[in-house]
């Protein structure tokens, strides 16, 4: 076998090569169709092959493709600001546009502290946020997340931001249940306020939903409203991480909507091009832009491809798109149906300890005893193994940490495109039965094989 150059996650695995995609289906060079269950890394949220999309990138790259943003404004890009300015609830009127999720996150984390800065405050350089979350791969967003995996290679070049708890309703970390618990997993970023000084934070970061560090962990009724109240009377501002929730995904333009709570900067990316071409964006609120408009008028950051005309109008036709096709209807009421699947599923599959997430967002976490909640050994790499068996069948799901502090346990988040169809959830659920009733079989063999 000829030796291949190209770095992939896993050096010595083998990969099946794409030939094309088409709707919410995929199809290698061997003609095997895959449902795109979890729309890549949750980012082809409206299909593949989307004629107008193609169309859009076509047109553009007539024009141009690339202006440095230093030289040139464009059309696209302003076109698409102002979009996102109007989708948007809040004030969160002004964008920042990157390549990526990290980028995303780490642009907002730089645009808090100067945010301080600029009225004269420079001890407020700090950001608080939560165990079990990712927000990039970056040293200053890897700094952020509370991923225990992600970190490990690196903790010696992090900051110690990770602080406060997640809110894992399922392995709540008080060992409490709602509401009788009154939100402690919210009044924890209170005390932590207090305990390291309001005049060092400068902001709280969050994802809507945790993504890959926890499954499509959903919080409690009255979570964000306790948390965006604990960051105003402290004057520390909120953070929402909508890389993987925003752009539809729950149903709602934001995630943050579903609680009714407007953030100070958002985080963008994934859906905002659905893979088509690269982009994100860091959304800044009137409020948090002001002093800097008063002050230096200059955000401290910027990337090569910052702002790229070719992605900015992909992603301009990929709103429209999802507009039109009313495709948030659509994530809520297909969301809702395939929970149900997954709930039904659940009944026959004593492994799958919780169902969770919005939208078409959600997480299945699997344990070893469903009454006390034990994950199975690690070593038996669970996840690992629902992940092939799921290709085997032709679904592609996605992996996620879970268990005791996100470390330990087994999930997957399935997250298929917005534009799913009933009869095709009912062919995931389908394939998704026959992979897991495979992984019982091997799971029991294995068992049966250390008993012996």
């Amino acid at each position: 076998m000829e030796h291949s150059h190209l770095i992939k996650p896993l050096l010595d695995g083998v990969y099946p090569t794409i030939a094309y995609g088409k709707g919410v289906y995929l199809f290698d060079t061997n003609e095997k169709d895959y449902i795109d269950g979890s729309s890549g890394a949750v980012t082809a949220s409206i299909g593949h092959g989307v004629p107008e999309i193609i169309e859009a990138l076509y047109e553009q790259a007539k024009r141009i493709s690339f202006v440095y943003r230093a030289q040139f404004t464009s059309e696209p890009a302003e076109l698409l600001a102002k979009k996102l300015s109007e989708i948007t609830k809040g004030d969160v009127n002004w964008a920042f546009f990157v390549n990526s999720g990290s980028e995303a996150t780490e642009t907002a984390m730089k645009i808090a502290i100067q945010h301080w800065q600029e009225q004269g405050i420079y001890t407020k350089n700090k950001i608080i946020s939560r165990w079990i979350s990712y927000h990039g791969i970056t040293l200053g967003a890897l700094s952020m997340s509370g991923h225990v995996g992600r970190r490990e290679r690196f903790v010696p070049l992090l900051e110690d931001f990770p602080s406060v708890s997640a809110p894992y309703c399922y392995r709540c970390p008080y060992n409490d249940t709602y509401p009788s618990c009154n939100l402690l997993c919210a009044l924890e970023l209170e005390r932590e306020i207090k305990r390291i000084g309001k005049k060092y934070i400068a902001a709280f970061i969050a994802e809507p939903i945790i993504g890959a560090a926890g499954g499509a962990i959903d919080p409690p009724r009255g979570y964000y409203e306790k948390i965006k109240e604990i960051c105003e009377k402290n004057d520390v501002l909120f953070i929402a991480d909508e890389v993987m929730t925003g752009i539809g995904r729950t149903g709602k333009m934001l995630a943050m909507e579903n609680w009714n709570v407007a953030p100070d900067i958002v985080a963008l990316g994934k859906g905002m091009t659905a893979g088509y071409t690269p982009m994100a964006a860091t959304l800044v609120s009137d409020k948090v832009m002001a002093p800097i408009l008063k002050g230096s008028k200059i955000i401290m950051s910027g990337h090569t491809y910052s702002a790229n005309p070719q992605s900015a109008a992909v992603s301009l036709a990929v709103i429209s798109y999802i507009e039109k096709k009313d495709l948030l209807k659509q994530a809520e009421q297909i969301g809702d149906y395939l929970r149900t699947q997954l709930l039904t599923l659940a009944k026959d599959y004593p492994m799958i300890g919780d169902v969770r997430g919005k939208g078409l967002l959600l997480g299945i976490e699997f344990v070893e005893d469903q009454q006390q909640k034990r994950p199975f050994p690690k070593q038996f790499k669970v996840t690992t193994l629902i992940i092939q068996k799921c290709m085997e069948k032709g679904l592609l799901v996605y992996p996620a940490n879970s268990g005791d502090e996100g470390v330990g346990g087994d999930a997957i988040i399935i997250s298929p495109p917005l534009v799913i169809t009933k009869k095709e959830v009912d062919e995931l659920i389908i394939r998704l039965k026959s992979a897991l009733t495979e992984v019982n079989k091997e799971l029991n063999q294995i068992k049966s094989d250390l008993q012996k």
